[in-house]
């Protein structure tokens, strides 16, 4: 018994340290790519902005601080297209239809608005980037907690990536979050290493195509 027990602890030190150095890996390859203001940031065509939970036909605050950093973005002309990508597997909960409207509400032109309807997470929706919407570049719009990883696994799948930080106010569970992400990116970083496939792939929609605002990609 005791040999056992010796075998999983000297598992979860190895586990623990994996994660350790997987994470300050991640951060310090990154961190030089996250922009907290327009001032220094560059141009680039597209910006991808990450669903992030909404509150009935309202974005939560998490939400509504990336759609309004997006829009910024938008208007500011550091950005010239949207991609929106979230969670709409369910009647109940469509993330999308109130990501693009909440858009539409505040001045973005559709025409200039591309739908992910399958980026149930940060690596499909960066997956779906390069291999559905033919991204090349692009600014990644989330909460400074969550760029890093987004950012990261990006640039290893092909999308070279820069990140602008939506932060503003204070968050419910923030530090829950940025505690939980410690997983995610050992995780991430498991993905690229064995080049997970998406669930959903679907047909491709070029960013330089016409926007497919009002359309649904579900196959």
């Amino acid at each position: 018994m005791k040999k056992y027990l010796k075998v999983l602890f000297s598992l979860f030190i190895i586990g623990i340290v994996t994660i350790v150095f997987v994470n300050l890996y991640v951060k310090s390859s990154t961190k030089n790519f996250i922009y907290h203001t327009l001032k220094k940031l560059p141009k680039n065509e597209v910006g991808i902005i990450f669903g992030a939970g909404i509150n009935g036909d309202q974005p939560s605050k998490y939400l509504k601080d990336r759609l309004d950093a997006g829009i910024l973005l938008y208007k500011t002309h550091k950005i010239d297209k949207i991609l929106l990508s979230g969670d709409n597997g369910r009647d109940e909960y469509d993330e999308l239809t109130v990501m693009k409207t909440y858009c539409f509400n505040h001045g973005v032109d559709t025409t200039k608005i591309y739908i992910d309807y399958a980026g149930f997470d940060t690596y499909s929706t960066m997956y779906r980037a390069k291999h559905i919407f033919k991204i090349k570049k692009a600014t990644l719009i989330s909460q400074e907690y969550h760029l890093n990883r987004a950012i990261y696994i990006g640039q290893k799948l092909g999308v070279k990536s820069i990140g602008f930080s939506a932060n503003k106010g204070e968050y419910l569970g923030y530090n829950y979050v940025t505690s939980r992400e410690y997983g995610s990116i050992s995780k991430s970083f498991f993905d690229v290493l064995r080049n997970r496939e998406p669930r959903f792939l679907g047909n491709e929609i070029n960013i330089n195509g016409v926007s497919n605002y009002s359309k649904e990609d579900k196959r």
